[in-house]
This record gives structure tokens, sequence and C-alpha cells, in this order.
């Protein structure tokens, strides 16, 4: 029935519903007791509805929503032109899946990136930062441009920069000065002195070296001792082609012309060997001290090489090996190489 005003004129019917939490029957105009008990046990106004309050989703006269919730805990990854971006959502605790991208592997519940860079030693929390904003660090082959990406540290392949970051505690890197009439072995049966003796409180501990290469007993310098056999291997192996480089101190006076024909080649015994670089330093009474870099490892092949063309060697130092430099370290001292050169290591042999 329509209402009428005081002054008599007919009026619209008002829906009540809104007011009683109900909605009246066309037929008889009395409110719903279903939707009263509704509207009583919900316990909440509508009066913020009525003033443009938010209104229930999919409610009468609304079109159901279509946006599907977000579920608190999950983490988003999204892979454009080779960057992976993420949104700053904390991933579940306890969660365990993995989210791939591009061939790269996320976990969702390990170590922040920039946390594993700042336990690696390569800088500080904040500077960890700063580096993946400015597209520096790479994980999996992936340049990483936002914070909280998580990640397995163990399996993870981090780059800065394009040098490898080695997160592997258990990994040891040594450069060793080895004195001359000291063997390159880790053992000797005829009881002479060796690279094992001067590692022996470090193999007792429990670590397993193995020295990268050799020098023969009456050569001195740099020789690098590790228990990363990946590394060691493509160090060791040809095709990476590791330049080495000798100060050899040699009998007679070296003229300049010498550098050229080491450069061009020399036959010897098992072949053809030519230098990549070389150097004169110094000619005196009867002696010449020359510095001479090459990638072969064969056996004796500076001391070969040098005789060949007249010039026997009396005294052979080894101070570099690619990115890594003897230094002023004493015959038979020790050290640890830092994350720098390790990742200049990895970088050189392409891991």
């Amino acid at each position: 029935m329509a209402s009428a005003s005081r002054d008599g004129t007919p009026g619209r019917r008002r829906d009540n519903s809104k007011r009683d939490g109900g909605r009246r029957d066309a037929s008889t105009g009395r409110s719903s007791d279903k939707q009263n008990s509704r509207g009583k046990s919900s316990g909440r106004s509508d009066v913020a509805g009525r003033r443009g309050g938010p209104a229930k989703r999919g409610g009468p006269g609304q079109h159901p929503s279509t946006r599907k919730p977000h579920r608190k805990g999950s983490s988003r990854v999204d892979v454009e032109s080779g960057k992976i971006r993420l949104n700053n959502a904390k991933p579940a605790r306890h969660q365990n899946a993995e989210v791939e991208g591009d061939g790269a592997t996320y976990v969702a519940d390990g170590m922040r990136l920039q946390k594993v860079l700042a336990a690696a030693g390569v800088a500080s929390r904040r500077g960890a930062e700063e580096l993946i904003a400015a597209g520096r660090v790479e994980v999996d082959g992936e340049v990483v441009v936002e914070q909280g990406l998580r990640i397995d540290p163990n399996t993870a392949i981090i780059k800065v920069d394009g040098a490898r970051v080695v997160i592997d505690e258990t990994k040891q890197y040594l450069a060793l000065n080895k004195p001359k009439g000291w063997h390159s072995t880790m053992s000797d049966d005829y009881g002479r002195p060796c690279v094992g003796d001067l590692v022996a409180e470090r193999v007792m501990a429990g670590q397993r070296l193995f020295h990268v290469g050799r020098l023969d007993a009456d050569t001195e310098g740099l020789l690098l001792l590790t228990n990363d056999g990946e590394l060691a291997n493509r160090l060791m192996h040809p095709s990476y082609e590791v330049p080495k480089t000798y100060l050899a101190t040699v009998r007679g006076e070296v003229n300049r012309g010498l550098g050229r024909e080491l450069r061009r080649g020399v036959e010897l015994e098992d072949g053809p060997v030519a230098v990549d670089a070389f150097a004169l330093l110094e000619v005196h009474q009867g002696e010449s001290l020359l510095r001479l870099t090459l990638h072969e490892g064969r056996k004796r092949v500076v001391r070969r090489l040098l005789a060949e063309v007249g010039f026997p060697v009396i005294r052979l130092v080894r101070t570099d090996i690619g990115p890594i430099t003897l230094g002023k370290q004493r015959p038979g001292s020790m050290r640890v190489l830092d994350k720098k050169e390790i990742g200049a290591l990895y970088k050189g042999v392409g891991l």
C-alpha cells in the first residue's frame, strides 16, 4: 500500500528493509523472519553502508566480486625481460614450495639474498641491498633488482659484477709459497720434505686438501691448495688456458730479440710451446732475469723451453696463477684467499 504524506498527497513506498535488517514480502508486507534473524545475528549496523561505507561483497543489488583474496604469506615472482621482481610480501615461515622462473629456482623459506651476501663478506647488509638495487647481482643467471628474494645458499649460484660468490664455508682456498727443494705431493714415501708437511695441522683437523697442479722440487713459488674439486680440475685443464707467470734467472746475457722468438713458438720434443708475454728485466754479470707468462702445464716446460733457446735456468719462481699473485709471501708461508680472489678464479674458468 502506498503511504501518504502529511498533506495527503501520495508518496512513494519506502523500503524499510535496510532499517530493520529484513525485507518485506511483496504480498503480505511483512518482514521476512529469516532476514530479521540474519540481521540480528550479524551484530553489525548497516548505517555505515547507507552512508557510503563498504557494503557486503556480492550482496543484493551488487555484482559478484571477481577479485580473488590475497592469501597472507604468499609470495609472487614476476619475470620480465630477464629480471626478477618480487613484492615485499613475507612468505610463510614454513612454506616449502619452490618458485621457478626462467631456469632459476627461488626457495620461499630460504635465506634473504642480502643476508647471504653480507654473511659471505661481499658487503654490509645495506651495501648488499644497494648492489641488488643497482642490478649488479645475479642468481642462477638471472639479474635480481628487488629486495627480499629468498634462496638456498647451498645450491644457488650467486654472482656480483659477473664474479661468483662462494657461500660454502666448508671449501678451503689457500696460496702457498713452496720453498725450493720441497716436493709437490701430500706425502712422500722416501721421507723427503713435501707440501703435505706444510699443511699437516690442517689435514689433522679434518681438512682434505690437495694441490692444484705441481711445481718440480727445484722450482719455488705459488702453489694453490683447495678441497674444491671442480675448480681445481678446471684450473689444471689445458682447455681453460689459465696463465701462469714466472721469474727466471738464466745463464747468459739475453738480447731483446729473444722475446719475439718465444712468442712465435719453439719446438720441443713433445710439441711446440709459445709464451703469452715476455719481459727482459735485468742483465748482470753473465746472467739475465726474465719474466714470462704462458698457459702451458707440461712438466718442466719453462726450463726446457729456455734451455732449448740457449739459456739454461739457474733459478725459477712462479709468481702468478691467473688472478692470484704471490706478492710478498715468505717461502713456506700460506694465506687464505679472499672472496674477491676466489670469485676471480671462478670467473676465469667459467664457473
